[in-house]
């Protein structure tokens, strides 16, 4: 393979982006005893805290039952009643790596003492393990990112809506514990299963419903310390069959011209590119992608909004952006893109073009002035 076809997705690993976020940094894993944790769940939590410890990040392990979590601390535990608690925690910590903190007798119920723990060590992450803190969407997928301030929302419908045979009332309670630790101390919490703990700490799509004190995105120009990652999720994209393949000198093209949506300011959720035909006085909005976790979520729309606003900043005449996915079709046009014909968008486009895909090829417009009205996209 030649330099300029190899990709470098290679270089860059997600499991070592979150393995650098998370050193130096206290992480709370809470292990419900009410879970169901089968042997290879344990197998996947025991090689997590594995990882954690070689990379330098203190776990602490809590449970409303020590046998649950003394075994995976390697028999390191604290008592977490009295005043020195947190000393001896973090002198634990400071021997093992990992310490594990059972719930008093008289301490209500765990969510309480894990919102307890994290306010009084300053821990920044919780994951809770368990379907208990996992939301859905009404099409039965999981809802992947909650911000801070719709949790009371979920809070009352889980109540509302919950038969009195169901658990919403504990769920209710369980997603205020989540409000108050990330009003605290905490920058995040997930909520995941057991056996997908892996890849909720260490990539980018997750497993679980994630819970931010931020909004769903922050949309910016991506700059080259970005380009690692976003040049991860175009090739995501095109494995996946999303995106067209794309040549390094492609795809560095497009990251030059890229838009990012972040999450908490750094995690990114999705990309695309504002292409320039400057011979035409047009953007294309290519490389679209967002990442499976956060589907549904409206990055997508974030992106194309980010992507019309800088298109109407540098004074452009139109954006388009050109598919043959009946889906991707569809989403343009409900966010405001009009059809029109092949040539209607610059021919600079359709130079080297496959001619068969041209003729499948669904072309979209819209006009960046339509933002001087005030209009946003929904």
């Amino acid at each position: 393979m030649s330099e300029e076809s190899r990709p470098l997705t290679g270089l860059f690993r997600e499991r070592d982006f979150y393995l650098a976020e998370f050193r130096g940094r206290a992480l709370a894993i809470a292990l419900p005893s009410e879970c169901d944790f089968p042997p290879d769940a344990r197998e996947t939590i025991e090689a997590a805290l594995a990882d954690l410890r070689e990379n330098g990040t203190p776990v602490i392990l809590l449970s409303d039952d020590l046998s649950l979590i003394e075994g995976l601390a390697e028999g390191s535990s604290v008592s977490p009643d009295g005043a020195d608690w947190l000393g001896n925690t973090w002198r634990s910590l400071q021997r093992s790596g990992c310490v594990a903190l059972a719930l008093p007798q008289d301490e209500g119920s765990l969510a309480k003492f894990c919102s307890r723990v994290v306010l009084e060590a300053q821990v920044s992450k919780l994951v809770w393990l368990g379907r208990r803190g996992m939301l859905w969407l009404p099409d039965g997928r999981r809802r992947s990112l909650v911000p801070l301030a719709s949790i009371e929302e979920h809070a009352r419908v889980a109540e509302a809506f919950s038969p009195p045979a169901t658990d919403g009332e504990e769920t209710a309670a369980l997603l205020r514990e989540f409000e108050r630790m990330i009003q605290g101390s905490a920058s995040s919490v997930s909520a995941c299963l057991p056996g997908e703990l892996d890849s909720e700490l260490f990539t980018y799509a997750g497993s679980g419903t994630f819970y931010a004190r931020e909004g769903y995105t922050q949309v910016r120009e991506l700059g080259i310390d970005d380009f690692d990652a976003a040049e991860a999720l175009i090739h995501y994209g095109m494995q996946e069959g999303y995106l067209l393949e794309r040549s390094a000198h492609e795809i560095e093209v497009a990251l030059a011209n890229g838009i990012g949506a972040f999450i908490e300011g750094r995690y990114l959720a999705g990309i695309c590119a504002l292409m320039p035909h400057d011979e035409a006085g047009a953007g294309e909005v290519a490389s679209l992608y967002a990442l499976t976790r956060f589907v549904g979520e409206g990055v997508g729309v974030h992106l194309v909004q980010g992507a019309i606003e800088r298109a109407r900043e540098q004074g452009l005449d139109y954006v388009f952006a050109c598919t043959t996915s009946d889906r991707v079709e569809a989403f343009f046009l409900r966010i405001g893109f009009e059809r029109v014909s092949s040539d209607a968008v610059p021919a600079s486009k359709w130079e080297g073009y496959d001619e068969a895909r041209r003729k499948e090829a669904r072309c979209l417009r819209i006009d960046p002035a339509w933002f001087l009205g005030g209009a946003r996209l929904s």
